[in-house]
């Protein structure tokens, strides 16, 4: 980028989740780690829990074949740079972009993701769906603890190691800061998602997340689904052995999701996803930021 060009990027959140979205349907923008960083940077950049690069299946070497199943491939970042397979939250502001931009319209559609096709439903309301394959439920017993307090968890696996704690008060969970200590430690050999859960009502809980890498967070898909998944257990209900759907409300800190586990044991996460603002990076900046 030696010259000053047009990087147009929009800026939107799933439950507070939140995303640098930059459009590249020919996938002519070089995002290195350095420049996905720079972007969600929350002091000295646009800010953001993640980049989502949009880019058609067909146009990137490692969605191509995708691209019959699926025309828009989600090249999904971490915040720090590092790439990622998938993101629920992320998704759905991804198809919400694809909706404001024309190239989708309400209804079924199918998103490419480095985990795979995701099927996705905007539905008239607003709310976005998302499919988010099935839980693993590993046996074994699993405690986790903070400070004093020590309880029993569920291992519950989303593609991604969760351990879900069901504690009487949210703020047992402490500050969240630093991983809350599990045992035992072969249950988790690359660390785990924690989740602190309490009941609301029937079929209606709260969590506080912390992320294994990212300490609390304000939202966590695969977490709420996890925690709709062993709440499930917990109170009696296996859709797969009564063939009858378990649906959840999960409040998360930043706000409400659904989700629901169906008899074949596949998984939906429904949520709002919103686009607060679009601009343009400039592109002389970007080129400083990375020392490109």
């Amino acid at each position: 980028m030696s010259t000053r060009t047009r990087i147009a990027f929009l800026k939107g959140h799933g439950t507070e989740n939140d995303f640098v979205i930059v459009p590249d349907p020919e996938n002519t923008i070089d995002l290195p780690p350095a420049a996905v960083a720079a972007l969600c940077d929350r002091r000295a950049g646009i800010g953001g829990d993640g980049l989502l690069h949009v880019v058609r299946s067909a146009a990137h070497p490692e969605a191509r074949h995708m691209a019959a199943e699926a025309e828009w491939f989600m090249d999904y970042r971490n915040g720090d740079g590092s790439i990622a397979e998938m993101c629920g939250n992320g998704v759905r502001v991804f198809a919400r972009y694809l909706q404001r931009a024309g190239h989708v319209t309400e209804g079924d559609i199918a998103v490419a993701t480095r985990g795979g096709v995701k099927a996705v439903h905007i539905a008239k309301d607003g709310d976005v769906t998302v499919g988010m394959g099935r839980a693993l439920l590993p046996e074994g017993d699993v405690t986790v603890s903070v400070g004093e307090r020590t309880w029993p968890a569920r291992n519950v696996n989303m593609g991604n190691p969760h351990a879900v704690a069901f504690v009487d008060d949210l703020s047992h969970a402490g500050d969240l800061l630093s991983p809350p200590p599990f045992s035992p430690a072969a249950a988790y050999p690359d660390g785990v998602n924690v989740e602190f859960v309490i009941d609301r009502g029937p079929r209606h809980v709260a969590l506080r997340v912390h992320e294994r890498g990212a300490g609390e967070t304000r939202s966590c898909g695969t977490g709420a689904c996890a925690v709709a998944v062993a709440t499930a257990r917990r109170d009696g209900a296996d859709p797969a052995a009564t063939g009858v759907p378990a649906t959840y409300t999960v409040d998360v800190p930043g706000g409400t999701l659904v989700i629901t586990e169906q008899p074949d044991g596949e998984i939906e996460m429904t949520g709002p996803a919103v686009i607060v603002a679009e601009g343009e990076i400039d592109s002389v900046w970007l080129e400083s930021a990375t020392g490109a």
